[in-house]
């Protein structure tokens, strides 16, 4: 899960500074200065100092921030770790003894239950990491290192400092203290602060919202999330497709979402001769591993995954989990398991060279995403290219050696 640091050091350092700037102060100096700015949100100044009465920072945050699987692994690798077997069947297992409450979560808010039990096995395991501290750390700990790091996203991580501040205040927070992800994510569904502040939920009718003893109130807290963030009762996540001979890859992204008819129109059929339901309902076509690799028509369900985690590798394992805990089958087409995956270095490499040829205008960060692949597909289509925006290590030196 994590990049081989013989392999990629010299590419990390080069990044860090991209990803981290460096601390201005020591950490107990940050916790000092940070005390007024918490202050003037809300804290109350005695929750502030009890909270950090002792604290250190998390030595390991910086690292694990540095080495995100979603980003660093290709597709199909990230897909295999997550969707397995073991999970699928632990999956199903879980939902069967939980039933009864997923079938009410699903009613009363429209959310697929499959999908929120994928939520929790991609991000919890179905719970079972809970009691591990190297996966499960004390979220005040790891949002002030985060904060305290200043990474490429401050003043967010700011925001969900002070949110986790303003649920200790709250005296929400279990006994244990708020536990989560290195990046502060709550509980079995892991929830951020911020968005547990807004949409957790007393599914349970104890009287209190609590995402991590109560398996009720955390899928009811990620069932209204997802709302908020445009999920549609009644849709799928999307369908894996087929394309025609030809197919002209530029109808690929998701700035533009078309009625299926569009697609299907133009010769793109559901894998397995099945049938598409409604041929209004809006879609864009997302081909993650290029032309040799499976393909998709995506719902807006899919763009609600990946409000929830950005990655498309998460959106993806997710919504394959959903449909395998219900007891479908792997993917119809393979992943092109040949192709070369770039090195963090080389996708900055790329994205620098498309900046320089006018088709890329955006952080080159090396996460070679939907606006990179839309520039590359552009150069692709530019220079008489099978225009599928799948970054292998010849279509690399092919843009590289481009003028």
């Amino acid at each position: 899960m994590r990049l081989a640091v013989s392999i990629f050091v010299v590419s990390f350092f080069a990044m860090t500074s991209a990803v981290f700037a460096a601390p201005e102060q020591s950490f107990a100096q940050f916790l000092r200065s940070f005390e007024t700015k918490a202050v003037a949100a809300g804290i109350p100044k005695s929750v502030y100092r009890a909270a950090t009465n002792g604290l250190t920072a998390d030595p390991s945050i910086k690292v694990a921030q540095g080495t995100q699987p979603e980003f660093e692994k290709p597709i199909w690798d990230y897909l295999e770790k997550r969707v397995t077997a073991d999970r699928i069947k632990r999956g199903r297992n879980a939902f069967a003894k939980n039933k009864a409450l997923f079938e009410r979560i699903g009613l009363a808010y429209g959310v697929d239950p499959y999908m929120l039990a994928a939520i929790w096995g991609v991000e919890t395991d179905f719970g079972a990491i809970m009691n591990n501290d190297r996966y499960f750390k004390p979220v005040l700990r790891s949002l002030f290192s985060l904060v305290h790091q200043r990474r490429g996203r401050v003043a967010l991580d700011e925001a969900e400092l002070i949110a986790a501040l303003r649920i200790v205040a709250q005296k929400e927070a279990p006994k244990g203290g708020l536990k989560g992800s290195w990046a502060g994510a709550l509980g079995h569904l892991q929830i951020m602060p911020s968005a547990f502040l807004t949409h957790g939920t007393d599914f349970d009718g104890d009287g209190r919202r609590d995402p991590h003893n109560s398996l009720a109130d955390a899928l009811a807290s990620s069932a209204k999330w997802l709302l908020g963030v445009k999920y549609q009762p009644g849709h799928d996540w999307g369908y894996e497709v087929q394309l025609p001979e030809r197919f002209d890859y530029l109808l690929a992204g998701r700035t533009k979402l078309r009625p299926v008819s569009f697609f299907a129109g133009k010769g793109v059929s559901r894998v397995k001769g099945r049938e598409f339901g409604d041929l209004n309902e809006r879609v864009f076509l997302y081909v993650p591993a290029g032309a040799n690799g499976p393909k998709f028509l995506m719902t807006q369900n899919y763009l609600a995954l990946k409000g929830y985690n950005f990655a498309d590798s998460y959106a993806l394992a997710v919504a394959h989990l959903t449909d395998r805990i219900k007891g479908a089958g792997p993917f119809v087409k393979g992943w092109p398991k040949s192709a070369k995956f770039l090195n963090r270095q080389q996708r900055i490499n790329l994205q620098t060279k498309l900046m320089k040829l006018g088709f890329y205008n955006d952080k080159l960060d090396g996460r070679f995403g939907p606006i990179s692949q839309d520039a590359l597909r552009a150069w692709q289509a530019r220079n008489g290219k099978l225009a599928d925006g799948f970054a292998t290590i010849a279509v690399y030196n092919a843009v590289m050696k481009s003028n």
